[in-house]
């Protein structure tokens, strides 16, 4: 199919206008009962577990994952899906972690991170987190903007001007509706995500003539799962698995994720198995970038950018009607996405900084209009990064190892009760310089994003978590009845929030809900032992059913790279 049969036309523009009111109108009909804070930035803490699944796999899948994934495998073959698969070996942990976030019954990580290690730290985790979301929000918006501009032709709209018009498109309907709109959207989206991940693949096969077709000119590294030609050996998976675990726990949406679902068990599944869709998605994004290594060698052509990858699939693959689809589809990934990081943007302000340091006998009418307008204002610094982002692959990768040092502290504070704000802080300082300090060393330049290495990421990890346990242990400890408290919380089940006041919520362990990774170094005593497969009944039967489903995902994605060898 040439080119000039993929440029939009009046049917595809027809398609994008459809999804664009049918979306804007759902969005806005979920808003109209929204009237307080609490509404707006948790719904209420009620929503069904598979809207949460919905909201995760939406939130989690960004525009930019398919590019940067595609064009990765166009260029070094099939095993670096461990760049997105950097979390499938850790996943299973979601289920075991994703109660923290509700029993902390906080609206944002920066109250908990309050909570723990006080008011200092929690300033310095919303400031990173503000950055966070624009950081993202930039990438996630060049991501899909490559995308599109090469689907319908890099002459009639440029990357950058995808941008400017994309960020018109989600602001609407989250402005006003808060996390319900954002959520029952992720939902609709996301069945939207997964047409994206696997239109092209049916004509893509025709094109190049199936695997066989495929096998004939590419190398045969190209079909490996783990290859160290790829440039993903062992220890980068390891660097990646260590990454995704530290750096789950620090981003600024991960509470939203688990704390937002009528139970704790809503937030598990959503948070585990809505990460599980996107691992399955993931494959799709891997085959299409073998589908275009193969077309560009038998066609004798080249990209200039490989991220380009996925619109030239796009561009050549698609025909009228079906263009319009993708791009609906890819804008889908991002406003999904984007409407999320608008919410919890305008809840770390108005939550941390707001009602913290400004107005503190600010009204609940009040903070909701500042969540909104601060959460506006904040997104569309994210067009300014997105302006200048080049490599997306990088960008993402800088913003997966950002939280993975603030993870430390964060992670840290849970796991261990002698952690201090004096150790928590000595953490993200050290492990940050050391991170830029060995790139600076390596490539004698000094930048903000470095493209992402294993070595810099484990010896800044390594440094950091060093850090942390010997500062802590040579200053104060922390105020006890507030740890007490903290951890009292950790210890108890949420699941009925309508018990009369002065009530205390069961304990965890009477309901079979207690936590396996509370108070690490606990294990050692023996009284964590008693009782151990009734305490624990909840997390261990979804702990094993959730490796299960991992080792199911990674035996699909090898038995389809068996196929014509």
């Amino acid at each position: 199919m040439d080119s000039a049969a993929a440029r939009f036309t009046g049917l595809d523009w027809t398609v994008l206008a459809v999804y664009f009111a049918g979306i804007t109108a759902f969005g806005l009909w979920v808003s109209r009962k929204i009237h307080s804070s609490g509404g707006y930035f948790l719904g209420d803490r009620k929503l069904p577990w598979w809207i949460m699944v919905g909201q995760s796999f939406g939130t989690g899948t960004h525009a930019e994952n398919p590019v940067a994934q595609a064009g990765a495998t166009c260029k070094f073959g099939f095993a670096t899906i461990w760049y997105q698969w950097k979390n499938m070996l850790i996943t299973p942990f979601y289920w075991l972690m994703a109660p923290w976030y509700r029993r902390c019954e906080r609206t944002t990580i920066g109250e908990m991170m309050e909570d723990r290690f006080g008011r200092g730290m929690a300033l310095l985790y919303t400031l990173f987190a503000m950055c966070y979301f624009v950081f993202n929000q930039g990438t996630m918006m060049k991501g899909a903007g490559k995308a599109v501009s090469y689907a319908v032709g890099t002459d009639a709209v440029s990357p950058n001007q995808v941008v400017l018009l994309m960020v018109v498109a989600f602001l609407l309907y989250s402005f006003f509706g808060g996390l319900v709109a954002s959520a029952y959207t992720d939902f609709v989206q996301g069945f939207l995500i997964i047409v994206m991940s696997f239109m092209l693949i049916p004509a893509g096969l025709w094109a190049v003539g199936g695997f066989s077709g495929m096998r004939a000119c590419l190398p045969a590294s190209f079909f490996d799962l783990y290859n160290e030609t790829s440039g993903v050996d062992g220890f980068t998976i390891l660097m990646l698995t260590l990454n995704g675990f530290i750096g789950i726990t620090a981003q600024p949406h991960i509470l939203t994720m688990n704390a937002t679902g009528r139970t704790e068990r809503a937030g598990r599944v959503g948070q585990t198995y809505g990460s599980m869709i996107k691992r399955f998605c993931t494959i799709g994004w891997a085959l299409t970038g073998l589908i275009v290594a193969a077309m560009l060698v038998q066609r004798g052509t080249q990209l200039q950018d490989r991220e380009s990858a996925f619109g030239y699939a796009c561009l050549h693959l698609l025909g009228p009607g079906l263009t319009g689809l993708m791009v609906a589809c890819i804008l889908a990934a991002n406003m999904s996405t984007c409407s999320n990081f608008m919410v919890n943007t305008g809840a770390l302000f108005t939550r941390n900084l707001y009602s913290v340091y400004l107005r503190p006998q600010a009204r609940d009418k009040e903070l909701l209009l500042v969540g909104r307008l601060s959460g506006f204002t904040l997104t569309l610094s994210g067009v300014a990064f997105a302006m200048s982002v080049d490599q997306v692959l990088d960008a993402f990768m800088f913003n997966e190892t950002l939280p993975a040092f603030l993870g430390i502290a964060v992670l840290g504070g849970i796991l261990w009760r002698r952690a201090n704000r004096y150790g928590a802080l000595a953490a993200v300082a050290v492990s940050l310089a050391t991170y830029y300090g060995i790139n600076y060393l390596q490539s004698g330049e000094l930048h903000l994003v470095y493209k992402w290495l294993p070595g810099p990421y484990g010896w800044a990890t390594l440094a950091g978590i060093a850090a942390l346990i010997a500062v802590s242990l040579l200053t104060p400890s922390e105020e006890e009845a507030r740890i007490a408290q903290f951890f009292d919380s950790m210890q108890r089940s949420t699941d009925n929030e309508g018990l009369p006041a002065g009530q205390s919520k069961p304990l965890a362990r009477d309901l079979g809900q207690d936590l396996m990774l509370l108070d690490l170094p606990g294990w050692l005593h023996a009284s964590r032992w008693q009782g151990f497969l009734r305490r624990y009944r909840e997390d261990l039967i979804g702990f094993g059913v959730a490796w299960i489903t991992v080792a199911l995902l990674v035996l699909a994605a090898y038995g389809l790279m068996q196929i014509g060898a």
